[in-house]
């Protein structure tokens, strides 16, 4: 239920009053008892965030963390490449996965 502010015309009185969105507004001023009161147009309430967990990064597991820190200081510490199967020339070694599925078939025909 959302709270309104509301001000008397006759006596200048203001106060906000926490009631229903389908009740009708009041009318008669709660000081001076005139029917001169009318709710006023504010901004609206602000949404307020408290505590922690409003970021992607806030609800990471311990594990995951510790896995960032590692390897935030493997490419500190200057390993090349990212794969430790690469050769000089940047090209992996071995078999790629179709290809070595294929040897393997071959091979397994081979001796079968």
């Amino acid at each position: 239920m959302p709270t309104y502010d509301y001000v008397c015309d006759a006596c200048d009185h203001q106060f906000e009053l926490f009631q229903s969105i389908t009740a009708a507004p009041e009318r008669k001023c709660p000081e001076c008892g005139r029917r001169k009161l009318r709710r006023l147009i504010g901004p609206g309430a602000a949404i307020v965030f408290k505590g922690s967990g409003f970021y992607k990064t806030d609800y990471r597991s311990e594990s995951y963390k510790k896995a960032a820190a590692s390897e935030a200081g493997g490419a500190a510490s200057g390993t090349a490449g990212s794969s430790g199967n690469a050769g000089a020339n940047g090209h992996a070694k071995g078999k790629s996965g179709a290809q070595g599925k294929s040897a393997e078939r071959a091979g397994a025909k081979d001796h079968g």
